[in-house]
């Protein structure tokens, strides 16, 4: 006997394949379990939770994703994200102080509203240029420390913000950059620890 033939331009009949099925257990330890974290989240390979299908990316988006990752980015982004942060932290310390726009010369004077902006605007100025410092030696010394070890883990924000308060404290002298070393390392360490 001949056997059936199918009919013209139908697929020959046999087994479909099935559509890998995404494991929610596996997405949610990444998301809520124990290991949650952005950069965690990031590592995590769409394979393993059952295929979610993802176009190519293109040439366009793959050099706007190497151009974000760079260190270059990540420092002048920080600069930016400091100088605002500090400006407006100093035009809020300002703000609560008592002694802005008094003269030394004249205690009894009432400055004027011009006089406490002034030195409202000069006070922001100067945390904001600071704030964009501090960010973007970090930021970049960090980059850096994780580029060379290879490793995305709490040891790089210990590294550099040793380099980054060591670098600051060393104008002083040699005590104070031992001491900027420990300190901002122990600040980066305690950060870490609650941001990961």
């Amino acid at each position: 006997m001949a056997a059936a033939s199918s009919p013209a331009g139908s697929a020959p009949a046999g087994p479909r394949p099935e559509p890998a099925q995404l494991q929610y257990s596996l997405l949610l330890e990444h998301l809520v379990g124990e290991r949650r974290g952005p950069r965690q989240a990031r590592a995590l390979d769409p394979a393993a939770l059952g295929g979610i299908p993802a176009p190519p990316r293109s040439e366009e988006q793959k050099l706007i994703e190497r151009v974000m990752e760079s260190c270059g980015f990540k420092a002048a982004l920080a600069c930016v994200g400091g100088f605002v942060l500090g400006g407006a932290f100093g035009v809020f310390t300002a703000g609560i102080d008592t002694n802005v726009g008094f003269d030394p010369k004249d205690p009894y004077r009432t400055p004027t509203a011009k006089e406490v902006l002034k030195d409202m605007g000069q006070r922001g100025m100067s945390y904001a240029k600071n704030f964009a410092i501090v960010g973007a030696m970090f930021s970049c010394t960090e980059c850096l420390v994780e580029s060379y070890r290879g490793k995305s883990d709490w040891k790089n924000s210990v590294v550099s913000g040793c380099i980054t308060g060591g670098a600051i404290g060393f104008r002083a002298g040699l005590k104070a950059g031992a001491i900027g070393c420990g300190g901002f390392a122990a600040f980066s360490a305690v950060i870490d620890y609650y941001l990961r």
